[in-house]
């Protein structure tokens, strides 16, 4: 507006041959058309001096991820069912169980353990299965998927019914002591008191976790309303009361000497709290480096002005 409008113009006007043609006796078509171009030069410039950018924010995630081992009773005394007291006939748990709505120690283990796995995709993972002896299943692996099929495979009695702690818990420790993990962890879950003679005790494999830095949680399962299932001469399935048998004071003096902690779980329910705890308690720690990485709209929009500009001259030395 300054510039078409308010400039104070010269009181002699020396023109060059090409201003000179435009203005001989002539009007510009569009007079206000150079100013307004030359307008929004500047401020297209000016928005550049700004330096308008967009930023893409990352952050790369870092995590000190935790090894574990969960070491998994399979003797024969986890058919049992551990049946609810609202249950209390034999048709009522045929029909729960029938409907799924109830299962085994075995398969409730199984059920919460997945769960757990899906909820640590940074940890390293492994499995043990035992009863009277260990069996590695899994190293600790960040490959969960087959740490899951490994794990659905599983079935009471696979490996015998008599239930021996130490060896699978000692297993377990070596594994774990050649990891360098900042964090290693392992969990023995069992529902029978150990009947196994091994090298030696439990309460000897609790003080060399303590000597590897590991830390040992124990799981005691049953409730003690508990039904094991039998077929009858007519092949008829029965469902007989089943005593709890795991030794709560051993699993207790284990996890304390370990610098764990044990748990009761007593049904599907006990063991999902059970699960959740561990899971609270065994946090993996995350490191999140930002970086941004920028647009800049700063030498597109100075080009736009010098395009402007341009035109703004054509415009004032043509017609």
């Amino acid at each position: 507006y300054y510039w078409a409008y308010r400039k104070a113009q010269p009181g002699v006007v020396i023109p060059d041959a090409g201003y000179a043609r435009v203005k001989s006796g002539r009007r510009l078509l569009v007079p206000w058309l150079p100013a307004l171009l030359y307008g929004l030069a500047f401020l297209t410039l000016a928005v550049a001096l700004a330096r308008p950018r967009l930023g893409d924010e990352k952050l790369l995630v870092r995590s000190k991820g935790i090894d574990m081992i969960m070491v998994l009773d399979l003797s024969g005394s986890m058919r049992a069912v551990d049946v609810p007291r609202h249950i209390t006939t034999e048709k009522a748990l045929s029909d729960a169980l029938a409907a799924g709505t109830l299962q085994n120690r075995l398969e409730v283990a199984k059920t919460e353990l997945r769960k757990f796995i899906e909820e640590r995709p940074n940890d390293r993972i492994g499995l043990i299965g035992f009863a009277e002896y260990g069996f590695n299943l899994a190293p600790p692996t960040l490959d969960h998927d087959w740490l899951v099929q490994s794990l659905e495979q599983l079935v009471p009695g696979i490996i015998g019914d008599a239930t021996g702690i130490a060896s699978p818990v000692a297993s377990g420790i070596r594994r774990l002591a050649e990891s360098p993990a900042p964090r290693r962890v392992l969990v023995l879950f069992t529902d029978g008191s150990n009947n196994v003679a091994h090298r030696l005790t439990p309460l000897q494999t609790a003080d060399l976790a303590r000597e590897k830095n590991v830390v040992i949680y124990t799981v005691g399962i049953g409730s003690g309303n508990a039904f094991m299932p039998q077929e009858d001469m007519f092949g008829r399935m029965r469902y007989v009361p089943y005593r709890d048998e795991f030794d709560e004071k051993l699993l207790q003096e284990m996890a304390a000497r370990a610098e764990g902690r044990y748990f009761h779980a007593a049904d599907a329910e006990g063991m999902r709290t059970v699960m959740r705890e561990i899971n609270q308690l065994e946090k993996t720690n995350f490191e999140q480096p930002k970086y941004v990485e920028y647009q800049e709209f700063a030498p597109v929009l100075a080009g736009v002005a010098m395009v402007l500009l341009l035109l703004g001259l054509c415009c004032e030395n043509t017609r």
